[in-house]
């Protein structure tokens, strides 16, 4: 690796001789000759298996509701450089007969305005990251006090109640403990909190220092005493991006209007998945998802995967799918556990099955037209670790309904673009500029 270019030297530039002596072998020789000729891709080399969908008698679903969220670090100019990272996750309700009256790709401003009015609302919140200490504590201290703070106070505590629903899996008749996790303070493990307990007293006699709910969730984990990365700001956006979603489900989950729940759709801005420490929600979700399967009430819940593995796939895919022209019938592909290993990681046979800890949605691509495709998750309630699994669109919860309902949300201002989450988007968005100089102006000031 040559050295980077700084402020007063210039860069070192790599070696444009020093590989030659590779193009000796045999092998690389053969290499270059047949990536220079390599044939044409002419079909699916994954082969794909796309399967038609009309929606037929199929009713589309009435209420939307989406979520997304965003986070920006700021630095400070002076020295020592402090950080602060400002998060902020927007919750939006739609109603699909206005959308349905919108142009995606010309939208009128008065139309949206309508469609925005009394429709969102948001979180945010501000964590220090580096050179920043409080009066009360260490910079660690003061960031798991206002995780806690944070979802404790905003709307009068509605995001964390879900938060205690979802740990405690309230839904059912058994009273059961917090998962267990590590003591912020000791280390020691934490077998679990008392039910609907919110704070609590480390296990460890030489500890005994009082622990959080928020504390289960395992920000500290990713932190020092006087420091913290900005993967804590992702991690905590991620989570209010679930909390604030089952907030809507958990509510009308005890709606006198048992059918108004699945007659919703909730759209997810990024995939399914709660990763590392903060998986531990997971096994709840998936089972509070299989017992509301039971129970005959359909929640239909999509994640929208709008970069990484999976969408780079789809796009080398898609043009082999059909349908091929305007006005076909559109179609979807459910990927299997093997398929994902294998066409897409590209990758031998795992120790734990493909998502086995982190995902509570399966994955689905769906062309809608020759142009518009994307990446969904759908859930499936309890896990299946079967390679085969999932092997159609059967073992996803509400799949018809929910496909038949997208084709009125596509915009085409953006590729492969849903419009609920274009919106809320425009709530949580904080983006490079302005807002990152507006925010380091109140960083600067505030000092």
């Amino acid at each position: 690796m040559p050295y980077s270019a700084g402020s007063r030297l210039p860069g070192e530039k790599a070696s444009k001789l020093g590989h030659l002596s590779v193009i000796k072998s045999d092998w690389v020789k053969s290499l270059i000759q047949d990536f220079e000729l390599a044939n044409q891709v002419k079909g699916d080399p994954s082969n794909t298996i796309w399967n038609e969908f009309s929606p037929g008698e199929t009713k589309p679903l009435s209420n939307i509701w989406a979520v997304d969220g965003s986070f920006v670090t700021v630095p400070s100019d002076g020295y020592p450089q402090r950080e602060v990272s400002f998060v902020k996750t927007a919750l939006i309700t739609i109603d699909r007969l206005k959308i349905d009256r919108i142009d995606k790709e010309h939208p009128h401003p008065l139309l949206l305005r309508d469609i925005m009015t009394d429709s969102g609302i948001f979180h945010a919140t501000v964590f220090p990251l580096r050179n920043i200490r409080t009066s009360r504590g260490s910079n660690y201290d003061a960031v798991r006090h206002i995780i806690y703070e944070s979802m404790k106070v905003d709307e009068d505590g509605l995001f964390f109640e879900t938060l205690k629903w979802l740990v405690y899996q309230k839904w059912s008749d058994v009273n059961i403990k917090s998962p267990s996790f590590n003591c912020p303070h000791c280390g020691k493990e934490v077998s679990g909190l008392p039910f609907n307990a919110e704070e609590g007293n480390c296990e460890n006699e030489n500890c005994k220092k009082k622990v959080f709910l928020t504390d289960m969730i395992g920000f500290h984990l990713d932190m020092d005493e006087e420091s913290a990365p900005d993967s804590v700001a992702s991690a905590y956006m991620m989570i209010m991006e679930h909390l604030m979603l089952f907030t809507v489900i958990r509510l009308l989950w005890d709606h006198t209007d048992k059918h108004i729940l699945s007659n919703t759709l909730f759209i997810k801005d990024g995939p399914l998945t709660l990763r590392s420490q903060y998986s531990k929600l997971v096994p709840s979700i998936r089972t509070f998802l299989e017992h509301a399967k039971q129970q005959g009430r359909t929640i239909h819940i999509i994640g929208q995967e709008k970069s990484g593995k999976f969408q780079e796939h789809l796009s080398t895919i898609a043009r082999f799918a059909p349908p091929y022209n305007r006005g076909d019938v559109m179609t979807s592909a459910v990927l299997s556990h093997d398929y994902v290993r294998k066409e897409v990681y590209r990758s031998p046979d795992l120790s734990n099955p493909y998502g086995k800890r982190t995902n509570w949605g399966e994955k689905v691509y769906v062309k809608f037209d020759p142009d518009t495709f994307m990446v969904l998750n759908i859930p499936t309630g309890e896990y299946n670790e079967a390679g085969l699994f999932p092997t159609n669109s059967n073992d996803l919860i509400g799949f018809d309904r929910i496909l038949a309902t997208l084709p009125g949300l596509v915009s085409h201002k953006y590729e492969g673009a849903l419009f609920p989450i274009e919106l809320a988007n425009g709530i949580a968005s904080m983006s490079s500029y302005p807002s990152a100089k507006i925010l380091q102006r109140f960083v600067e000031e505030g000092k």
